[in-house]
């Protein structure tokens, strides 16, 4: 024990050297807790769709010692709401960008803005018009991949006969473009397959609803539809719903409700693999923080959801918002 009593001056310094010590801990201890704190911006909020990007995100954000902020439009065609979102993340101070793009034009200006200041960037889900280095990467939905999927799906549901339409075409997402694509070429090798129509969607299911009733009313032939966005799946579950006739329906992304899946009146879903896709965008953005050389591109593959594979462990955690390790 130190005789402080015999000796004030010794008992001054001792104070002045504890003073400093316990003040440059707090300041090392402080700066060591000070996350790096990243954007994450999907392409809308509170789907099944998107909130297991989120789950992704933090797990990688967690095992990396980054910090997320999340936020999103609450509508997938709320363009200006997501620009907005990308203007504040350039002028917050973030060290990092996380993007699923609602249109692949009308982001092009804001996220070379983001590059302009120094922040590294990766794009989620469908390509922008913009080539992949420095600061800018891309882990895309396998969208070609996609459509192969349906179009095979599809030809054996109607053993290789009937006639199809295509709803929900929309030419501002990239990735729907190649999902269209990659299945009217797939079909092309089922030459008693047919696509009698084709329509754009609008991200909004009471249109496309009506689109999908019109296209009926025109082609009462229709054996199957296929219906590239979540929305346009949505619609065409109505319509068909009215119609006495058994008609097919392979949709996508449409997971906030599965029970036209479980109860088979739709065939199949193809959903991207979000939660996927936001661990590796995060995981891929550490790394680059920290220097590392990282791919210019990632494809991750789609998912087939049916009323048979619904329950399995792999589906469950594709769809899960359970903050647990994907391993």
């Amino acid at each position: 024990m130190f005789a402080f009593n015999s000796d004030p001056r010794r008992f001054l310094r001792f104070f002045l050297a504890m003073t400093v010590f316990i003040a440059v801990f707090t300041v090392v201890g402080c700066h060591g807790r000070d996350a790096v704190t990243i954007a994450v911006i999907p392409r809308t909020s509170g789907t099944f769709l998107w909130e297991p990007m989120h789950v992704g995100a933090e797990i990688a954000a967690q095992s990396t010692g980054l910090k997320i902020y999340w936020n999103a439009p609450t509508r997938e065609d709320d363009i200006q709401g997501q620009i907005a979102l990308l203007e504040k993340v350039v002028a917050g101070g973030y060290k990092g960008l996380v993007l699923a793009p609602d249109h692949s034009l009308a982001l092009i200006t804001p996220v070379r803005l983001a590059l302009s200041h120094g922040l590294p960037t990766v794009i989620v889900g469908s390509r922008l018009p913009i080539p992949a280095g420095g600061k800018l990467s891309y882990i895309l939905n396998d969208d070609e991949e996609a459509g192969r999927m349906a179009a095979k799906y599809v030809a054996e549901i109607l053993q290789n006969k009937g006639s199809v339409v295509v709803l929900g075409i929309d030419p501002d997402i990239a990735g729907i473009m190649v999902r269209a694509r990659s299945l009217e070429k797939t079909l092309q090798s089922y030459p008693s397959i047919r696509i009698v129509d084709k329509r754009i969607g609008a991200f909004n299911t009471p249109y496309d609803q009506q689109i999908a009733e019109e296209c009926l009313r025109q082609h009462p032939d229709v054996t199957a539809i296929v219906a590239l966005t979540s929305t346009s799946t949505r619609g065409s579950s109505i319509a068909i719903s009215h119609v006495e006739h058994r008609i097919h329906l392979v949709g996508f992304d449409d997971v906030d409700d599965l029970r036209p899946l479980r109860e088979g009146r739709t065939d199949a879903i193809i959903t991207q693999n979000s939660r996927e896709m936001g661990f590796q965008a995060v995981t891929s953005l550490a790394a680059q923080l920290q220097g590392k050389v990282i791919p210019g591109e990632t494809k991750i593959p789609p998912v087939l959801l049916t009323n048979k594979n619904l329950d399995t462990p792999q589906t469950q955690q594709l769809l899960s918002n359970t903050w647990r390790s994907l391993q």
